[in-house]
């Protein structure tokens, strides 16, 4: 799986240069990486880039405004060199220099992922050649290229990867959410400095409290009350000043945070929705609610309060620092002393915290993914008794996730007191220096107090500043998991130049068809032409690759080798939505969401009539059953439609797909999980349901496909049958096989609930002597 570490691919096709790379990408080609490039080879201003796609490195020149291009091969090599605030990329190949390009530092982050994508490309064609002589059929990890272990889809070269440390440096990624609020984010700091610099007008004050008022009264004099208003006038002005501007600068920066949290979410959300099939397969539901709940929430968090307080206590600090080398500076460097040691001390343990924090978001998204294993499968859980155990697996996860917990504290509570006491010492050596200074008349006590209060200010800060280490490595620890999933590329890319079919007639070709999962060949040389309108319908036993091949028609994968066509177009040059939104897919368990039963029908039509969904719902033979219902079509059906039964949940699965009026129709054994009278309504459904429309009929039951124009049998990924129901039972092959099997189970099945009734009634029969009966494929029986 590509990792994507540049500017969105939508959004550069947005730039000047967009619509030109556009119309030179081929149909398949995919854009990984992009960097500008802002300087010409005179080091003169321009505009220019550098595209790495799936299969070519491509050029436009900021000076000869030319595309240059290159095909990826092992023998290319791109290098990056900064010198003077100048970064030069050079393009290599065994023998010459091909390209040279120069840019601003500015783009130095584009310019390594640009680099790093180059790397792993180049990698995979060299992993690819050297797979050409592996006769084992390993398969090889898409990200990476390394020969994955046998039966095995987990890339262990990656997962090192993933387990690598996390660096703070990734929150500035979080910046791409940030930028468009640079102008509130500006004023925040421009208030933040403002409140800073009027809390420290109240310790300046002291001096002339101390050495006009409060030393000459304590030395006989009179005080002067007009002085002494002014400078409390002064110190009440200061704290209202300095209060309604942190008030504003925390509302401010609250309310950017909280949007830049809130694009975070979305973002995150959508880019999961357009990922692959092949993404959720390795990923528990639990754990991607987490990262999309809890981490966001840590981050924003860290944006709004502890990335502001970061900001406060730095600018506290220096500006604390500047004043006490202007009071005194012998003073201030005594008040540096404990900084180096607080400084070590957040080095050492800055390390140990983030992967501790790592591992407490990976053990507490073990606990979300029991409670997101257990609540939907509530009836399970209970239909079997396993309470306690369920209640067990929550309390291990949650004692792991304790364990995780008082290591970090382990840690941390060490820490903090540590940093308190050397701040307390610090403040000790100051009071020990400034009173030798006041005796030797160096300074004055006015000038003591003043420094003691804003000594205190800085090492409260300081200490402060030390406790946003945790914080710190806990929202860059959450950014990680967030930004893990956004630097997924889908495995199903959206084509460059999407191609618009007119009006979709249904024929379907597939051509030398290949699919590899994992390390596992699952579909090989797979030739097959459907009709438009014309009922195919597959047939095999479990494992023969038939739901493999729907899901490729579905295009929730795209193909290994060779390629699926839609009336002689590439499925992988239509955009995915306009392909899909011509394929109705009703499924052996049919989903359900919470919500009434008209949204459920109209889930994949929102904007349907009423009248739209009542017609659906008459032709699936589910109008009957909806109006019984308390609220008829505004009833709910609760969580995954745990209130109706399966052959009603079967048939709003339908009267959905009727309402999307599907020229492709793909069903996977929709009546397998039903009895048969149930089957019967269903199969009424689906006669209403297949007219007119090519459809692809996987089937359990056999009965499901009596009206199939074409049966194609398969077995271990490769088609080894086509015909007829009457021309395969003459060939008495692989279908007449299955068929027969299925009879003789069928027909076994039957005598045995007959003994059962008998013996439940006190009557015993000799099976031997009782008719047999033969089952037609339709599921009904004659005797004979």
């Amino acid at each position: 799986m590509q990792h994507q570490h540049s500017a969105d691919a939508s959004a550069f096709f947005a730039g000047p240069l967009g619509t030109p790379l556009r119309a030179k990408l081929n149909t398949l080609e995919n854009v990984l990486a992009v960097t500008p490039v802002d300087l010409t080879a005179d080091l003169r201003f321009g505009s220019g880039q550098v595209v790495l796609t799936s299969e070519r490195l491509l050029a436009f020149d900021p000076e000869t405004q030319q595309w240059s291009e290159w095909v990826l091969s092992t023998d290319l090599n791109l290098r990056f060199f900064d010198h003077g605030g100048v970064g030069s990329l050079e393009l290599h190949d065994t023998t010459q220099r091909l390209g040279l390009w120069r840019l601003t530092l500015a783009h130095q982050t584009a310019v390594l992922g640009l680099i790093q994508q180059f790397e792993r490309q180049r990698e995979r064609l060299l992993r690819n050649e050297a797979y050409q002589v592996i006769e084992d059929e390993r398969a090889l990890c898409p990200v990476c290229g390394s020969v994955l272990p046998p039966d095995s889809e987990d890339c262990p070269v990656c997962a090192r990867q993933q387990n690598a440390p996390t660096s703070s440096w990734v929150l500035l990624r979080l910046w791409r959410f940030a930028e468009p609020y640079k102008l509130q984010l500006l004023l925040g700091f421009v208030l933040t400095l403002c409140t800073t610099a009027a809390q420290l007008v109240a310790p300046y004050l002291t001096i002339p409290l101390m050495d006009k008022i409060l030393i000459p009264f304590q030395n006989g004099e009179k005080i002067d009350a007009g002085l002494v208003r002014f400078y409390l006038g002064a110190l009440l002005v200061s704290a209202l000043i300095a209060w309604l501007l942190g008030w504003a600068r925390t509302f401010v920066l609250a309310k950017v945070s909280e949007r830049i949290g809130a694009n975070l979410r979305t973002t995150t959300y959508n880019h999961l929705l357009k990922l692959s099939l092949d993404f959720y397969g390795s990923k528990r539901t639990g754990d991607l609610m987490a990262r999309i709940g809890a981490e966001t929430d840590r981050i924003n968090l860290f944006l709004s309060l502890n990335a502001l307080d970061f900001a406060t206590d730095v600018l506290m600090i220096v500006m604390t620092s500047a004043i006490l080398f202007s009071i005194n500076p012998w003073l201030a460097l005594v008040t540096l002393v404990p900084l180096p040691f607080i400084a070590w001390m957040i080095h050492t343990v800055r390390d140990r915290l983030r992967t501790g924090f790592e591992k407490i978001d990976r053990v507490w998204s073990e606990v979300t993914n029991v409670l997101a294993d257990t609540i939907p499968g509530i009836r399970v859980v209970k239909a079997f008794a396993q309470e306690q155990r369920e209640a067990d697996r929550f309390a291990a996860a949650n004692q792991v996730n304790l364990e995780a917990n008082d290591r970090v504290n382990k840690t941390w509570s060490l820490f903090t007191p540590t940093v308190t006491l050397l701040t307390e010492i610090g403040l000790l050596i100051v009071w020990a220096f400034g009173i030798y200074l006041v005796a030797g008349g160096s300074i004055t006590v006015g000038v003591l107090t003043a420094f003691i209060a804003y000594i205190g200010r800085f090492y409260t800060r300081l200490d402060s500043m030390s406790r946003i280490v945790s914080v710190t490595q806990k929202a860059a620890a959450g950014a990680k998991r967030i930004f893990d999933i956004l630097d997924h590329v889908s495995n199903v890319p959206e084509p460059a130049n999407p191609v618009k079919l007119a009006k979709v007639q249904g024929a379907i070709t597939m051509e030398n068809v290949g699919f590899r999962y994992g390390s596992r060949t699952v579909i090989k040389d797979l030739n097959l032409q459907i009709r438009p309108g014309e009922m195919i319908g597959l047939v095999g036993h479990s494992g023969s690759g038939k739901s493999t091949l729907v899901n490729l028609i579905s295009r929730f994968y795209d193909v290994t080798d060779g390629s699926i066509q839609l009336d002689g177009v590439d499925v992988r040059r239509i955009a995915v939505s306009d392909y899909r939104s011509n394929i109705g897919l009703v499924l052996q368990e049919p989903f359900l969401f919470f919500g009434t039963i008209a949204e459920n029908i109209a889930y994949g039509k929102p904007d349907a009539t009423r009248e739209e969904i009542v017609a659906a719902a008459r032709a699936a033979h589910a109008h009957e059953f909806i109006l019984r219902l308390p609220h008829g079509y505004d009833s709910l059906v609760g969580e995954r439609g745990q209130g109706l039964s399966g052959g009603e949940r079967q048939r709003i699965s339908i009267a959905r797909a009727l309402l999307i009026d599907p020229r492709i129709l793909i069903l996977d054994e929709a009546t397998s999980a039903v009895d048969t009278e149930t089957e019967k309504e269903i199969q009424r459904a689906l006669d209403n349901l297949v007219q007119g429309r090519t459809t692809i009929a996987i089937a359990h039951r056999l009965s499901t496909l009596r009206k199939a124009d074409r049966l194609v049998v398969m077995d271990r990924g490769e088609i080894v049958e086509v015909g007829s129901h009457d021309a395969l039972m003459a060939q008495e092959g692989a279908y007449w096989r299955l068929y027969m099997a299925q009879a003789r189970r069928a027909e076994e099945d039957a005598e045995a609930a007959g003994v059962v009734t008998a013996r439940a009634a006190g009557v015993t029969y000799d099976t031997q002597a009782l008719p047999k009966s033969h089952v037609h494929v339709d599921g009904s029986e004659e005797n004979r």
